[in-house]
């Protein structure tokens, strides 16, 4: 079954006086935080949180009925991970002390100032989501399943790197806090973002933005919208994207990219749950969750003074790293089979089967593009086929020479994969280094001399002369 998001679990005031549940509610609503239920009387509270769980309780002490020194026992022995916040007039120690022994979360004299109101209730729901989270990765430890293998569609794996992602993002789907999505490009960082924004339960739309070249003014506008009249230009109002995407996830592709004017504003949106769109001095607040992604590697980029150390640390509150295609082969035969029937489709051409060669050369392949790269060869190769049972393979060829020929793999070549980058001992002549790349081709290749000969970058005929001169046996 699936579980309530952070998001949608609602912040109980419980108080007799209904101006103190009014006023309450309309400064946290300013504040950002949009689901409050208002309860006036006590005697109806624990079958409300039976019916509904609450992400945090503000309670009075001082009620006829029930009064909130009952009930704040039995909510803590039944509800452990709900933070309750006691209210009340009375100022003595006594009564702090004995709340607080109790189980209480903080203690809050009437009349509460706004914003201390306010940071008592942020810190209870960052209490109450950290609490959940742990109980969610407990269970996934003790049970290694996903219950929500739906949402996971899109991304075609069968591998167990890939699955553990999955459970990480099912664990953290419960929280508000940033997500960061790092990877190389291509690898599918934004399919996971998907995922992540169905996982969460959220009520509002998935808004997408790829801030890469942006300047700090369309950032800002971009984002935060405008008053009509706040440039030239600017004839009428426009809601940014942040308020799109109310009550859902905003995503910010290539976050790496930012200027650091952005990042600043970026950090105080993160940091307050407000903003101000341009031309406006009223803030407007926002409930939407923030995921990001990157390719760059944003650590160093902080250590170089590229990216704001208080940004990275705020948005790294929950972390994935998707891995290269490299690093998890065993899919390459499931995604190629998935774009061949994609592109097949596209084209209204019957799906050819993939060879055995085809697969051996896939694998091992370095994929510099990742998934991405994969598919943009199948839909290659299916608008070049002209018929047959067999996917033909040249097209695959000429787009991995091409690509060893540029080097733009290199950057990407994993030494634990490959030959020894260091020599030990005597250091080996040319036609020793010659005969033993061609002996790992070789062998990588399970003894196809044309799958050998595209990972050296040679034609089949010259390989051949190679194996001629060398007298050196096909690797079985």
């Amino acid at each position: 079954m699936k579980e309530k998001s952070f998001a949608s679990l609602p912040v109980f005031l419980v108080d007799d006086e209904e101006s103190v549940l009014h006023a309450s509610a309309a400064v946290l609503h300013s504040a950002g935080v949009a689901n409050i239920q208002m309860v006036s009387d006590s005697r109806e509270l624990l079958s409300m949180l039976g019916q509904q769980p609450a992400s945090a309780v503000l309670l009075d002490l001082m009620m006829p009925h029930i009064s909130g020194t009952k009930l704040l026992p039995d909510i803590v022995h039944l509800y452990p991970e709900v933070p309750v916040i006691v209210m009340t007039a009375a100022q003595d120690v006594e009564t702090a002390v004995r709340s607080m022994k109790e189980g209480a979360f903080d203690y809050l004299v009437k009349p509460v100032e706004e914003s201390r109101l306010v940071a008592s209730v942020r810190h209870a729901l960052e209490v109450h989501s950290l609490r959940r989270q742990m109980g969610v990765l407990k269970r996934y430890l003790l049970s290694d399943c996903l219950q929500n293998n739906e949402a996971f569609a899109g991304i075609i794996t069968n591998s167990r790197k890939m699955r553990s992602l999955f459970q990480y993002l099912e664990a953290v789907a419960v929280s508000a806090e940033p997500v960061l999505i790092s990877g190389e490009t291509g690898a599918g960082k934004e399919m996971f973002a998907q995922a992540l924004h169905k996982l969460s339960g959220l009520s509002g739309q998935f808004v997408q933005v790829n801030v890469a070249g942006l300047d700090d003014t369309l950032f800002s506008d971009t984002l935060f919208g405008h008053k009509k009249g706040a440039f030239t230009g600017a004839d009428q109002s426009r809601a940014g994207l942040i308020a799109q995407a109310a009550g859902g996830t905003l995503f910010l592709d290539e976050i790496g990219d930012l200027s650091m004017a952005s990042q600043v504003k970026l950090l105080r949106l993160l940091q307050e749950h407000m903003y101000f769109p341009l031309g406006s001095d009223v803030a407007r607040p926002s409930d939407a969750r923030v995921v990001c992604a990157t390719n760059c590697k944003l650590a160093q980029m902080m250590r170089q003074n590229h990216f704001r150390s208080d940004l990275y640390f705020r948005l790294s509150v929950h972390q994935v790293e998707v891995p290269p295609l490299r690093q998890h082969k065993e899919d390459i035969p499931l995604l190629l089979q998935h774009f061949l029937d994609e592109a097949a489709a596209a084209i209204h051409k019957p799906a050819p089967e993939p060879s055995n060669e085809l697969l051996t050369l896939l694998a091992n392949y370095h994929f510099p593009g990742n998934v991405r790269e994969l598919r943009a060869m199948v839909f290659n190769a299916m608008a070049l086929h002209r018929g047959g049972a067999v996917l033909a393979m040249d097209s695959f060829r000429q787009a991995i020479q091409k690509q060893q020929k540029t080097g733009a793999d290199d950057a990407v070549a994993d030494p634990s994969d490959g030959l020894p980058i260091l020599i030990p001992g005597r250091f080996p002549t040319l036609d020793e280094v010659e005969e033993a790349m061609v002996r790992e081709a070789l062998k990588r290749a399970k003894g196809n001399q044309g799958v050998a000969a595209t990972l050296l970058g040679l034609s089949r005929p010259a390989l051949n002369r190679r194996l001629a001169r060398r007298a050196l046996p096909p690797e079985s």
